[in-house]
Order: C-alpha cells, then structure tokens, then sequence
C-alpha cells in the first residue's frame, strides 16, 4: 500500500512513456558505435599499455581505424581479421601497429563470422575474468558481510592514489561502507584513459585501471580487519564512460556513476556520442554486478529542488528504463535524487520527505543513492551539520540505499579526516536511533505530503508524455533538464561517433546480456 496514496495508473503511465522514450533513443545507439566504444571492445580483448610516446595502445589502435575510414565494421572485425591471418594475440597486433611494423589494411579481409570466430577464446577469458571478480565479490559480503543500509558512503580526494588509500582506509575504520574516489577535475573531457598508477591530480584522482587495482587490494584489506565488505566506488562517465566501465568490471569496483545525461548538460559532451556509450557501459555494469549512480541529483544544483521536483522523478524513469535495455536488474539501479531545497523554504522538510518516499515507492528494489545538501550550504559550519542531520533523518526514514554523506565544512574545503569522522558520527547515530521509523509512521490523507508527491508523479508524467511526443534530443535542446540546453550537433566528441557498417558486430554484448538474465 502506498503511504503516498500515488495513482498507480499515474505510475504505470510514466513508466510506459519513459520505455517508449528509451526505445526510440535505442533505435539510434543500435545504428551507431563510437571510437570509446571501440577501444572498450580492444581493451577486453586484451589490449593494454602505452606506446613510445605513452598514448594509450586502445587509442592508437582505434584510431589507425577510424583515420582509414574503417571503423564502421568495428575493432573487433579487424582484431578478428588480423589474427587469421597473422596467428597475432590483440595486444601483439597493437603493439606492431604502434611500431609501424603491421598494417591491418594490408591483409584479406574475411567475413564478420569467421572474424568472430577467431576472437572466441579472447572473448571468453574476459568474461572469465570479470566473473572471477562478481564471484569474488559475492563471496566476501558472504563471508565478511556488509554495513546496513544506507550505506555509509564518503569520498576521498587527494590527487595521489596513495594518500587516497591513508584516508580510505581510515574511513573504513570510521564506519564507512563505500568509498568513492574522486575523479580529478575535467578527466572526463580527456578521449583517453591515463596508464599506470598516478600521484597528481586537482580536485581528486585520475581514474585509471592501475588505480582501481590499487584502491581495490586495499579496501580488501580492511575489509578484513574491520570484518565487513568495503565497496569501491568511481565514475564511468564522460569521454571513456565504456572504457572505464570495463576497468571497472575487471577490478572489481562495486559501485559506478554512470549517466548520459549527466555528460551531456554538466560537462557538454556530445548527447549522440555519450548515448551510444552509455548502452555499452550499462550492459559491462550489469554483467559485473556494478550498482550504476545516475545523476539527476545535479539538476537540482543548477535549477529549482522546490519547482523542478519533477524533472527528476522523470529523468529516474527514464535511467530506469535504459538500465533495463541494457540487461541491469533492479538492484544495480542506483538511481539517483538529492537534499537540495533552499532551508528558508517553509515546510521544506516536508517537501523532501515527500520527494524520497515518493522514489522509493516507485523504484522500490532501486539501490537508491541519496545525495547531500550542497546548494545551501554556507559555511557556517553548526547550520551544516543540523541540514546533514535532517537528510540523514529522511534518508533512513524512506529507506534509502547508497547515502553520500554530507560534511559540515562544504563550501569551505575538501573534508579534513576529522571532517568525515564527525559526518559518519552523524549518519550512524541517525540511523541506529531512527531505524525503524518508516514502518511506525503514516502520513495524513490529503496532507502536505501525500499532495506534494502526488502533484509531483503528475507532472513528472504530464513531462514524460510531452518527452515521448518530442524525442529525448529536442528535449534536451530545449533545456527541460537543469536549465541546461544542449544542442544535438554540438559538444566534444561527435566526430567520434560512426554508423556502423551491416556487418559490425561487437563481440561482447550478448554474452553479457544473456549472462544477467
């Protein structure tokens, strides 16, 4: 029964329209690749490393395609092409592309079956690996077990992935269940992943595959001394959404930011390019067991929390239902929403009561992520910590998943150790003295709550159906998420993006689709 009293006709509506949207948005990604795309597909098949002027092998190797106007039949084709004729591995072909010694152009082409053919036992140890990694995972919450939900969730930022695992750790001890490693600043606008583990970085740490594997043993090792399992989280988004999304996979992070849309209004990337990424990336997470956050919280950062309520929920729909073309189950849809109404807003714990109740019974086996109040925060240090203890409340209140703690020091610095420690005291002494709070209390019929969620769903829908009758592009044109208008041929990375040839193949995605099902 629905606390909210919300039309589940209203509900079911919605999510038809969201569906029809993400089918037609699906129509274009099945007729396009992109070069991310393709160095993904490279990359599990086992190409890794720089060349001589460290430009990353997936790079070079995708890009010898593209510049030869033969992208359109796909890396793995030409892969699969050259070890036929050369008895060549992947990494062996790139490693001689970059040295100049091969030229995949120069050998007979043959057809797209027996080229996949050829590629079966590459495709197969990949697969192997990343399900080595959801089965190690599965057998440490088994073994070890995990916090209760919320999760306790806080992020490192330094710059070096070193220092990073001196305050994930500590962290842990603290009482955190996630760690997210924060991306340095603007990675998401590079069209290359970097190599190798990195001390440097503005605003937080390069994202790279030696990084991953770096924070990953260490979780793991405190994980074991605290008895608990740590969760790694990071950002398969922007440029390399797909690529990192398989480094990922392969070194087991467990929790990663991932939406389209996020890229195209907030960073301006290319709605065509991070569409057709966002398909491959979201069918890697739901093969590895990843729970992907979407970003809808971001909206409220650049719009209205209080009048633009509803392009949330709407866009929560939406992610659902990509999530769902991609072959995600439920439980991996950390959708995302967020604490941001101005606090001088009368009635406004209210209102985002509401708002949470209402996305958990709507997505009810969502791994929802709940994200702090940053918007309003001022520095007043005493003011911060009672709006985090009031999102704290409604968090456990409603039942969320994955809750991004908030830090009583936002808008002043990067947290201080300190800073986290007080935060995860907050959050813990919330949820343990709150925990069961959703279950004893009901709200008044027609009341403020019941009228604000249901107002909401209403819109929500009323803005899907517009959606559907416009097409997700026009609708982002025109700025109907976050204010933010973003035009269809603009933004970094259309000249990245091909139609693919009829006989283009990808060697890895219906493996993984069948293998979530």
């Amino acid at each position: 029964m629905s606390k909210l009293n919300l039309d589940p006709s209203v509900v079911a509506g919605a999510r038809s329209c969201a569906a029809r949207i993400a089918e037609n948005v699906q129509g274009f990604i099945d007729k396009h690749t992109t070069v991310s795309t393709e160095r993904t597909v490279a990359r599990l098949l086992g190409v890794d490393g720089v060349d001589a002027l460290e430009s990353p092998l997936p790079n070079v190797f995708v890009d010898r395609i593209k510049d030869a106007g033969l992208l359109d039949r796909g890396c793995a084709y030409w892969l699969g092409n050259t070890m036929l004729a050369t008895g060549q591995s992947p990494q062996q072909i790139a490693e001689e592309t970059a040295l100049g010694a091969l030229d995949f152009r120069e050998f007979p082409t043959v057809s797209a079956r027996e080229a996949e053919k050829a590629l079966g036992p590459a495709v197969r140890t990949a697969l192997s690996r990343i399900k080595a990694q959801r089965e190690a995972r599965e057998d440490m919450l088994r073994t070890l077990g995990e916090g209760k939900r919320p999760y306790l969730y806080v992020i490192v930022a330094t710059g070096n992935i070193y220092e990073d695992v001196v305050q994930a750790q500590a962290a842990a001890r603290q009482g955190a269940d996630i760690i997210a490693v924060i991306r340095t600043t603007a990675q998401s606008l590079l069209d290359y992943v970097p190599y190798g583990p990195t001390t440097e970085g503005f605003g937080g740490t390069y994202a790279t595959q030696e990084n991953f594997r770096i924070m990953r043993k260490a979780l793991d090792e405190v994980g074991r001394e605290v008895g608990r399992y740590i969760r790694l989280c990071n950002y398969s988004s922007g440029m390399c959404m797909p690529e990192i999304a398989a480094m990922g996979a392969l070194e087991r992070l467990d929790v990663m930011l991932n939406d389209a849309l996020y890229g195209i209004l907030f960073r301006d990337i290319n709605m065509q390019r991070t569409l057709v990424d966002q398909f491959f990336s979201r069918v890697i997470i739901g093969y590895s067991g990843v729970i992907f956050n979407s970003g809808e919280d971001n909206y409220l950062t650049t719009a209205d929390a209080f009048e633009e309520a509803h392009t949330v929920l709407a866009s929560q729909f939406i992610n659902e239902q990509f999530a769902v073309l991609a072959g995600i189950p439920e439980a991996q849809m950390g959708l995302g929403h967020a604490f941001e109404m101005d606090p001088g807003l009368e009635d406004g714990f209210l209102y985002e009561l509401a708002q949470a109740i209402m996305a958990k019974e709507i997505f009810p086996d969502a791994s929802l992520k709940y994200m702090p109040p940053t918007k309003f925060m001022t520095g007043n240090i005493f003011k911060g910590h009672i709006q985090d203890a009031l999102f704290n409340l409604i968090a456990v209140w409603s039942g969320q998943s994955l809750q991004l703690l908030g830090m009583l020091t936002e808008a002043i610095h990067t947290p201080h150790l300190q800073d986290r420690f007080l935060s995860i005291e907050n959050a813990s002494y919330i949820f343990n003295n709150a925990r069961h709070i959703g279950e004893e209390i009901e709200f008044k019929k027609d009341g403020v709550i019941q009228k604000r969620a249901q107002l909401v769903l209403s819109q929500a829908e009323a803005l899907l159906r517009q959606i559907e009758e416009e097409g997700l592009f026009a609708t982002i044109e025109q700025g109907k998420f976050g204010g933010v208008k973003r035009s269809r041929e603009g933004g970094k990375g259309l000249e990245g993006v091909v139609v693919k040839h009829g006989d283009y193949f990808n060697p890895f995605i219906e493996p993984m689709m069948r293998g979530v099902k």
